[in-house]
C-alpha cells in the first residue's frame, strides 16, 4: 500500500510538476485506480476530458495508462524453485531436439567451454615472433596471411613454419603459384623436400579447390600459398590482357574462403597465404606506406585470424659482403592474443633465421645463459662474445634445443 501511495505520488509530480493534496491518501487497495472522487484538487487529474494545467494539456485516460504501467512493476516476484526447473527441462527438450535436427558441430553445450582453452599451435622457427604473438606460435585451424614487399623475407618465414611442423612430425603442402619455388633452398634451411607436397596449379579456382580439399581431408598440418598476387582466374587467362582482373579476383577470393573456413571449423590445418602489397594510387595522396593495399580484396583480412606486416630494415655485412637482411614483423590482427605487437629478426641468405643469435640474445634476457661482460656463460664453459657463443650453439643442437624448450616453457607455460 505504502508503494503505491508513493508512487501515485511521483506519477503526479514527474508528469505534471505539481503535487496533488490527497495523493498520499487518494490510493486505495486497487491497482491502478485513483480513488479521488471526494478531493476537489483531484478532479483535474480524473476527468476524461482536456483541461490546460499550468503549461500541459492532459487527459485522463494519458494518466490511467501511465499509472497502469507504473504499478504492474511495483513488486518483485519472490523467487520460484518450481519455475527454474521448468525453464531447465525445457531447455534439456530444447537441446534434445537441437541434437536430431543438426550436426555435432552446430549443437548447444554448456560444457563446451570446459575443454581445453589453449588451441595448438605452430611454432614460426623464430623465439621473437612466437613470443610476440603472444600463444607461442600460429594457430592451427585458423587462416594466417603474411604480407609485404618484395624481397623482405616472406616466403622464408613462410618455409621456417612449414619446418618446424615437420619436426613435430607433420605433413605439409605448398603450392607455388608464382613458380619461384627453390627445392635446394628449403633443403639447406632443412626442410624434408620428399615428405612436402608441392604443387604448381594453372589458374587460381584450380589452387582454391585443392586447398578446400585438403582442408576437408584433415590429414594435412600445413598449406602455404605462394602468393595471392598470383593467382589469375581461368576467365582472365581466356580472355584480352586488357580485362579488369581486380574484380574477378576479390569475387573468386570471397567465395573460396567461405568455403575454406567452413572446412577448418572441423580441421586443424594451419592454412598460411604470402600477399603481397600494391600502392593505393586512387588515394590521391601520393606514394607512401599508408595507401599500401594488400592483393585479393577485403575477404582475406577478415577471415584470417593473424596478419602479419613484414618489412626490410636493414642490410647484414660481413666485412664488404652482404649476407643477410634485417627484418621487422609487426601483428597487424592478432584475435587470440593482444596485436600491434614487433619482433626484429635476421635472415641469413642460403640459412634462414639466425636461430643461434635469438636463443643467445632471449635466454640472456630471461637468465637463462648468464652474461658477463661482453662473454656468455655456457654449460660451464665461458665464451668471450657473441660469435663465439652463437658458433658453440650452431655446433651443439643438442644444448641450442635445451635452451628452446626452457625458453617455450618459461615463456608459454
Amino acid at each position: 500500500m505504502a508503494i503505491q501511495k508513493l508512487a501515485s505520488h511521483m506519477l503526479c509530480i514527474c508528469l505534471f510538476g505539481l503535487t496533488c493534496p490527497h495523493a498520499m491518501n487518494c490510493c486505495e487497495t486497487n491497482w491502478f485506480s485513483l480513488n479521488c472522487q471526494n478531493s476537489d484538487a483531484a478532479k483535474p487529474f480524473i476527468e476524461n476530458e482536456e483541461r490546460k494545467i499550468g503549461w500541459f494539456w492532459i487527459k485522463s485516460s494519458c494518466l490511467s495508462s501511465r499509472v497502469k504501467v507504473l504499478l504492474q512493476y511495483e513488486r518483485d516476484q519472490p523467487f520460484d524453485d518450481g519455475r527454474v526447473m521448468d525453464k531447465e527441462s525445457t531447455l534439456n527438450l530444447a537441446l534434445c531436439q537441437l541434437a536430431g535436427d543438426f550436426d555435432r558441430e552446430s549443437n548447444l553445450s554448456l560444457s563446451r567451454f570446459s575443454r581445453a582453452r589453449y588451441m595448438p599451435v605452430i611454432s614460426t622457427g623464430s623465439l621473437k615472433l612466437d613470443f610476440a604473438l603472444g600463444i607461442g606460435g600460429l594457430p592451427k585451424g585458423r587462416i594466417v596471411e603474411i604480407y609485404g614487399r618484395e624481397a623482405s623475407g616472406k616466403t622464408t618465414l613462410a618455409l621456417h613454419i612449414i619446418k618446424e611442423a615437420q619436426k613435430l612430425g607433420g605433413c605439409c603442402a605448398y603450392l607455388d603459384v608464382e613458380n619461384a619455388m627453390n627445392p635446394s633452398l628449403a633443403e639447406t634451411m632443412g626442410i624434408n623436400t620428399e615428405n612436402l607436397l608441392i604443387s604448381g596449379p594453372d589458374c587460381a579456382e584450380n589452387s582454391l579447390s585443392i586447398i578446400n580439399t585438403l582442408v576437408n581431408s584433415g590429414s594435412v598440418d600445413v598449406i602455404v600459398i605462394d602468393s595471392v598476387a598470383a593467382l589469375i582466374a581461368q576467365c582472365e587467362l581466356d580472355s584480352m590482357i586488357d580485362m579488369n582482373s581486380q574484380e574477378v579476383q576479390s569475387g573468386l577470393m570471397t567465395q573460396a574462403l567461405q568455403k575454406i573456413h567452413y572446412s577448418l571449423c572441423r580441421s586443424h590445418t594451419l592454412v598460411i597465404f604470402v600477399n603481397q602489397v600494391r600502392t593505393n594510387l586512387r588515394s590521391g595522396h601520393g606514394f607512401g606506406e599508408q595507401n599500401e593495399v594488400t592483393c585479393g580484396g577485403n575477404a582475406l583480412k577478415f577471415y584470417a585470424a593473424v596478419r602479419m606486416r613484414i618489412r626490410r630494415d636493414c642490410l647484414l655485412r660481413s666485412e664488404d659482403e652482404v649476407t643477410g637482411i634485417g627484418i621487422s614483423v609487426e601483428i597487424i590482427k592478432n584475435k587470440l592474443a593482444p596485436g600491434m605487437k614487433k619482433a626484429n629478426i635476421n635472415i641469413r641468405f642460403g640459412k634462414g633465421f639466425c636461430r643461434e643469435a635469438e636463443i643467445l640474445e632471449m635466454a640472456s634476457k630471461h637468465r637463462i645463459i648468464m652474461k658477463e661482460g661482453n662473454g656468455f656463460w655456457i654449460k660451464g664453459q665461458f665464451f668471450k662474445d657473441h660469435l663465439a657463443a652463437e658458433q658453440y650453439l650452431a655446433a651443439n643442437n643438442g644444448v641450442a634445443g635445451e635452451f628452446v624448450d626452457l625458453l617455450r616453457d618459461q615463456l608459454f607455460n
